[in-house]
């Protein structure tokens, strides 16, 4: 017996501990940024003088460490996302949506992976040279993933974020607008502003702060759960319509 769609699915919402993911990432993306631009230069031409220095080599390695638990928090808030969005996805938009997100936690677990290596390499005290070519390689390399890749592929993620909370209403249309100006900012300023990264913190604790006060309010899932079930009662009458045709 072949059952319907409306029989075989079911609308389903993670707990609200697992929406403060994006509030984690927000965090640990922001410790993690300020340590390293505190210990090195944002200059990509410094000559690694801050290697010599064991608090400096302590923070940036701190750092380091607390990347792989930040692209996972951020994974997180992506599930959360198309959770929330649920049955009112679009194919086109849920692909770049999933694919910048995914491209942007690659390339910032690329950036630590060289840091990490150039660190390792020059953390003894005088092996560093003040005109070493693979330290200004590595150091090169580490920035551009961050700053030059990540930030852009950080920018589509908000913008196809902003674009489908604008067209299924399950974000208020002022964050829509906020992330749209953010993505546009991200995408435009000279990545030699070593800063811009907080831009993706902040962002993504607005969107966080807005989803969880939604979810707390009285009413606020169920006016996101309503929406689906009508669409999914839709789809479900469609689905009885066509089996009717193709019995008779």
């Amino acid at each position: 017996m072949t059952s319907s769609p409306a029989e075989t699915r079911q609308i389903s919402s993670p707990p609200r501990v697992v929406a403060i993911s994006g509030i984690i990432f927000s965090g640990l993306y922001i410790t993690s940024l300020v340590l390293v631009r505190l210990a090195i230069p944002a200059h990509t031409k410094d000559p690694g003088i801050w290697l010599a220095d064991p608090a400096y080599r302590n923070w940036v390695g701190i750092a380091l460490n607390l990347v792989p638990f930040t692209g996972i928090a951020f994974l997180w808030f992506m599930a959360v996302l198309r959770n929330r969005i649920g049955l009112l996805e679009d194919r086109f938009f849920a692909t770049v949506f999933l694919g910048s997100g995914l491209l942007f936690v690659a390339m910032l677990f690329a950036a630590a992976a060289v840091a990490r290596g150039l660190l390792e390499t020059f953390a003894a005290a005088g092996r560093l040279s003040a005109d070493s070519e693979t330290y200004a390689v590595g150091r090169s390399m580490a920035y551009t993933f961050m700053n030059t890749f990540g930030m852009k592929m950080a920018a589509i993620f908000m913008f196809v974020t902003s674009t489908i909370g604008l067209r299924t209403a399950v974000l208020a249309r002022w964050v829509s607008l906020v992330g749209f100006a953010l993505g546009l900012l991200l995408l435009l300023v000279i990545t030699d502003f070593a800063w811009i990264a907080m831009v993706v913190p902040f962002w993504v604790l607005l969107v966080s702060t807005y989803i969880l006060v939604a979810d707390f309010q009285p009413g606020g899932r169920m006016a996101v759960h309503g929406a689906l079930s009508a669409l999914d009662d839709g789809t479900a009458a469609d689905y009885s319509h066509v089996r009717s045709n193709h019995q008779s």
